[in-house]
């Protein structure tokens, strides 16, 4: 996929480590005394009387203690609260039941904005077009407006507002406007399509739109009235459509029913004090929507006091986020990496964000930003890691990155050599932490260790709290063998449930069918000597050549060495009462997929992989179907290819590239 067109692929991060070698990076001693997760340690010794001396063992401790755990990271992040109560987990012998914190009342914008003063909360770059920033003061008084204004529209206590958004500073105002009155939020990127997001929004019912007048990706700009006037024609809850300001297409919003523009919505609202309503822990906060591509999205259900205490664990001890760092995402409000990058506010961070393309107006722009605003934490897609690396961009000659602590990277599978790139290329002096989780539980399962080494192609540890572990297909928890991830305890950050699914019976069925009162992720895994993790695809997408599993994943890596190569997909063709493997692929314009080639990539697939692994058919397509959240869908390409349809299309940014994969006449021999 050309870096233009980057976004994310499924949410996995993989590959094998090389078992012998030395570790890509060890953390100085410095790093690691001065880091928030030794601090935490030196808490919990104090609080609870145990011998935690290290990360495996705070691990142990945090899933064989989860009372005493999450209450120590409620006490350690400094959660704000009307009141804790004083039970912390109710139920935990069955997951679905559970529940964390029941008398506690809080609010999570009033976390977020905790922070006071004039210094920057956010700066803000919309390509090379606008450049803004609010300091946190600014932030909270355009917040107090909105707040008000969402008000005196009637907005109360578990109302669903919803944005169809770029990632700009009024998209946040809007979200913590809506959360400052217990109300619930809920986002589009605006390149979804009409269809696409009416499939999202209809289902849910909104009573206020926000949305841009345009954005720009590439340095054009896009028109979003021109979809908003058939979405909001379709979606009869609306009271009120906010338009802001962005591209400043100038265009009359006459058309469009309830519209009215950012600032006639605050008009006559003067200085309001920002009221924050104290909600229990359980109470709706987001709405977050899965990608669709097998139907009509699912709409996941968090809580308020479940995202807040995992992104605040997530962000201070696996990230070590403190007061004064300078947070990125590369990522779009269609995306859980938004809402994971905005709370980290709450640990006093000022949020860097970016809407556009990754390379415009050339493959450094994101570099520039680290550089210009001195990030700390700088978190991409690993397919933009992966193109920048075959573009040649080499920042460590050409930028000053001394303040980058922390590169993350998830969205698809970071290949080992990704991993020397990071640090031949990138920084050798930077913890990179391969994360993975997903909409599902709007955090990890599995991600960084700043007090721990690097090891080439792993994911560092299992995520605090969660008693994350692999099954085998008879429920035995394995390590150091490939099989399904699961997590056998509860935590807060799972959904509250599904929307419009009144007695989870969708929610059993997406988690909870597989194994019993087990959370079953759908990941294909591995967990390592090092305690770490290795993931090889989803597991509705292994291939079963001959009755084994192979994960696409470890396809995948072998094949994105090859320069010539910018993206594939592999899938399983039934055939001959077995499966076959098929690789499709994406090549650079000036490459054409020969014999040479072919074989080429076959031998090393065989030598990087096994004779399993190898395709039956190598096979070039133009383009390579993905979600809008950049996703690839090897299981509608699988579809395609045995000629069974492929439902709701519309959740794909590309759906014209499935035509390629239709009637191949190379599938129909040997």
């Amino acid at each position: 996929m050309p870096v233009s067109s980057l976004a994310q692929k499924p949410d996995v991060t993989e590959i094998e480590a090389t078992p012998m070698s030395p570790p890509l990076w060890q953390p100085r001693a410095t790093q690691i005394q001065q880091s928030n997760l030794t601090a935490f340690i030196a808490h919990v010794r104090k609080h609870w009387g145990v011998r935690v001396d290290c990360y495996q063992n705070l691990y142990q401790w945090s899933i064989d203690q989860p009372e005493a755990f999450w209450q120590s990271v409620w006490d350690f992040t400094g959660i704000i609260a009307q009141t804790r109560g004083e039970v912390v987990l109710e139920h935990a012998e069955q997951m679905q039941q559970a529940c964390f914190f029941p008398g506690a009342r809080l609010n999570y914008a009033e976390n977020l904005l905790r922070r006071q003063g004039d210094d920057i909360a956010l700066v803000f770059w919309g390509e090379s077009k606008v450049r803004r920033s609010l300091t946190f003061n600014e932030l909270k008084n355009q917040v107090a407006k909105i707040a008000a204004s969402l008000r005196y529209q009637g907005i109360k206590p578990g109302d669903q507002i919803a944005g169809f958004v770029p990632n700009t500073p009024e998209a946040l105002i809007a979200m913590l406007a809506t959360a400052s009155i217990g109300a619930i939020w809920s986002s589009c990127s605006p390149d979804f399509g009409v269809q696409g997001t009416l499939d999202r929004l209809a289902q849910i019912e909104p009573k206020v739109l926000f949305s841009a007048d345009g954005y720009f990706y590439n340095g054009k700009l896009f028109n979003s009235l021109e979809k908003l006037e058939p979405i909001v024609a379709k979606l009869p809850s609306l009271e009120r459509v906010v338009v802001f300001p962005y591209a400043e297409t100038g265009d009359s919003l006459d058309s469009i029913p309830h519209a009215t523009t950012w600032d006639e919505f605050q008009a006559g609202i003067d200085s309001p004090a920002l009221v924050f309503e104290q909600v229990p822990f359980n109470h709706p906060l987001f709405i977050m929507f899965s990608s669709g591509t097998t139907g009509k999205p699912k709409c996941i259900v968090h809580s308020v006091g479940g995202t807040l205490i995992e992104h605040l664990k997530e962000h201070q001890l696996h990230c070590d986020i403190k007061t004064g760092d300078r947070v990125f995402y590369f990522t779009t409000c269609g995306w859980m990496m938004w809402n994971w990058q905005v709370s980290a506010l709450a640990s006093g961070a000022t949020l860097l964000l970016y809407d556009g393309s990754p390379v415009y107006p050339n493959a450094d722009v994101l570099f520039d930003y680290a550089e210009q605003e001195r990030m700390t934490l700088f978190g991409t897609a690993a397919k933009f890691i992966d193109a920048i690396a075959k573009a040649g961009v080499k920042p460590q000659q050409t930028h000053q990155l001394d303040s980058l602590k922390m590169i993350t990277s998830t969205g698809s599978p970071l290949v080992a050599e990704a991993f020397d790139y990071v640090y031949q290329d990138i920084k050798a002096d930077v913890c990179l932490a391969s994360i993975s989780g997903g909409s599902d539980i709007l955090g990890c399962f599995v991600l960084g260790n700043p007090t721990a080494p690097v090891w080439r192609g792993e994911i560092q540890a299992r995520s605090l709290g969660l008693k994350v572990e692999v099954f085998d297909d008879q429920a035995n928890s394995v390590t150091q063998q490939k099989g399904e991830l699961v997590c056998t305890g509860p935590f807060p950050s799972m959904p509250i449930g599904f929307w419009n699914d009144p007695q989870n019976t969708r929610y059993h069925d997406a988690y909870f069918s597989r194994f019993d009162n087990v959370w079953h992720h759908g990941d294909f895994v591995e967990l390592t000597e090092h305690d770490g993790m290795i993931i090889y695809g989803r597991s509705d997408a292994v291939l079963n050549p001959g009755g084994v599993r192979i994960g696409t994943a470890e396809i995948y890596r072998q094949v994105e060495q090859f320069e010539q190569v910018l993206e594939s997909i592999a899938v399983g063709q039934e055939w001959q009462d077995d499966v076959r493997v098929i690789l499709f692929v994406k090549l650079r314009a000036d490459v054409t997929l020969d014999e040479d080639l072919i074989t080429e990539l076959k031998q090393k697939i065989r030598t990087g992989a096994t004779s399993r692994h190898v395709p039956a058919k190598i096979i070039a397509v133009a383009d390579i179907p993905r979600t809008r959240s950049g996703k690839i869908v090897e299981i509608a390409v699988r579809d395609v290819i045995h000629g069974r349809k492929v439902n709701n299309t519309e959740a794909l940014a590309n759906p014209e590239a499935l035509a390629y994969f239709k009637d191949l006449q190379e599938l129909q021999y040997q």
